[in-house]
């Protein structure tokens, strides 16, 4: 694993702190309506990269606060992905495809560290419980104009444990307020996922499941929560692991769970095998909202909330990129997909999911020799690469893969685009792989009859130079590929002449 020191952010407020002081948080004192203005302000921001506003004056509820797009793209405009990299305890300048090696180097020989139960925890400063609990009165925006409802969790952790106690999960999935109802939410929980997966088996012996939603964790147990980390493996070890010490986490008062003593709102409760409600719809990662479908879910019933004075809501706006879905995942994913590759044994040299693709496109480059490592003919290599990257949890999301060499810069969307339409034929570099992993709610497969099993085609894209002679006789013509070294240095060293 890399010891290198991270800097360990231990609540939402330390980062928001550091967002403050590099330049990167905009706090907004102007009056604001929760009703869609929050999210027109969040979206807009995420658009045009503006500091993470924090909302002090929301009309209606004094004391509370909302944080928008805490690790969406950042304000600094030298590397969009700083935000991503000081949640994780990385330099500010360490770069997406950086982040995906740090995570993908951190996970080898790992030694998992339990969090550590501590008695008192500010988001206990405050307690609800009883006929006291009252859900409605946080400032839980309506995001999205064309949304099912308020949203109160979208950059949460929900913590779930086996009926055994044998894994404890965290997961972020949303979760919708019922209007005028104070102690109900309803919310995703999906087969394939662990969260869904966990509850099937409370299910199975009939009884219901308890749950806690952590809202305002300290950021890297936000980015843990949307990780595809493998089945069994509890996120709170794995976020202890990643810093070298144990997360600290305190009881909740009426469920047998813990959840991270700094969070800023904590909801308590147990989810209904039973009782169902109407759920969404809700503007989704890949750009769009489906105002026709709406899903039944089953209802949360709250027992208990507890909070800390004027506690901050995180939210996402999500949609069109880039926001958290693809800052969070978009790094996960391939930080997974790059471990699987070195694995088996493939010649990978970086993986990374573009966030501006809205989670769509993995691109991979490999190095040179990729050839003689591996004995194998262009398309039969990419068409490797491309089932190994859809084997782990969670490789639903991305439907192509870009296979191309290691010059390409892959956190520079110029390099991309050069290398797909310089280096891909337009017909004999598209390749299809049937009957893969897909998102069932993917628009692009609207009207499949696959989508329904959650399986389809998707692209691998061969942008592979060919090794053809001619070709083995050019050579970029980039500034760092053109130019000798010394002369480089030296335009470097008096670039500001």
């Amino acid at each position: 694993m890399n010891t290198t020191k991270k800097k360990h952010l231990k609540s939402l407020r330390d980062y928001v702190e550091v967002l403050r002081k590099t330049g990167d948080l905009k706090e907004i004192k102007r009056e604001v309506e929760a009703n869609l203005e929050i999210g027109a302000i969040i979206r807009r921001g995420c658009e045009i990269y503006s500091p993470a506003p924090l909302f002090s004056n929301i009309k209606g509820y004094p004391g509370y606060r909302v944080l928008g797009a805490p690790l969406s793209y950042s304000s600094n405009e030298l590397n969009r992905s700083s935000r991503v990299a000081i949640a994780l305890g990385l330099d500010p300048s360490t770069k997406g495809p950086q982040i995906v090696q740090a995570l993908a180097d951190g996970a080898k020989n790992m030694r998992l560290i339990p969090p550590v139960v501590v008695e008192n925890a500010p988001c206990q400063e405050n307690i609800m419980l009883a006929d006291d609990v009252d859900i409605l009165k946080f400032p839980t925006p309506m995001i999205h104009d064309g949304d099912g409802g308020r949203y109160f969790g979208t950059l949460h952790i929900m913590v779930c444990r086996t009926p055994d106690g044998s894994w404890t999960n965290w997961s972020i999935a949303r979760v919708m307020i019922i209007e005028d109802e104070p102690k109900k939410l309803v919310g995703i929980l999906i087969p394939f996922q662990h969260n869904g997966i966990i509850f099937q088996k409370w299910k199975d012996i009939g009884k219901p499941m308890p749950f806690a939603i952590a809202n305002g964790v300290e950021p890297a147990a936000t980015f843990v929560g949307g990780m595809p980390l493998p089945e069994n493996l509890c996120e709170g070890d794995y976020l202890g692991g990643w810093f070298g010490e144990p997360i600290e986490v305190v009881r909740c008062k009426t469920v047998d769970l813990e959840v991270p003593a700094t969070a800023e709102i904590v909801v308590e409760g147990t989810i209904s095998t039973t009782e169902t409600h109407p759920e969404g719809t809700m503007g989704e990662f890949h750009g769009y909202i489906n105002t026709l479908e709406k899903n039944t879910m089953p209802v949360f019933n709250i027992s208990a909330i507890t909070h800390r004075d004027n506690p901050i809501l995180p939210v996402c706006s999500a949609g069109k990129p880039v926001e958290e879905n693809h800052t969070i995942a978009g790094p996960a994913l391939s930080a997974m997909a790059l471990e699987e590759l070195r694995n088996a044994e493939i010649p990978v040299k970086s993986v990374y999911v573009i966030p501006e693709s809205a989670l769509h496109l993995m691109a991979v480059t490999v190095s040179s020799d990729w050839p003689e490592v591996t004995g194998l003919l262009p398309e039969d290599f990419c068409r490797k690469i491309g089932h190994i990257c859809k084997e782990f949890h969670g490789a639903y999301r991305f439907v192509r893969v870009l296979v191309t060499d290691d010059d390409i810069d892959l956190s520079d969307l110029r390099d991309i685009f050069w290398a797909w339409n310089s280096r891909c034929h337009p017909s004999k570099g598209h390749l299809t792989l049937s009957d893969e992993p897909i998102h069932p709610g993917e628009p692009l497969y609207a009207g499949h009859e696959s989508l329904a099993a959650a399986k389809d085609d998707i692209e691998v894209l061969n942008c592979l130079l060919p090794r053809t002679e001619i070709l083995m006789k050019m050579k970029s013509t980039a500034f760092a590929d053109d130019f000798p070294k010394e002369l480089q240095n030296r335009v470097i060293a008096l670039w500001d002449e």
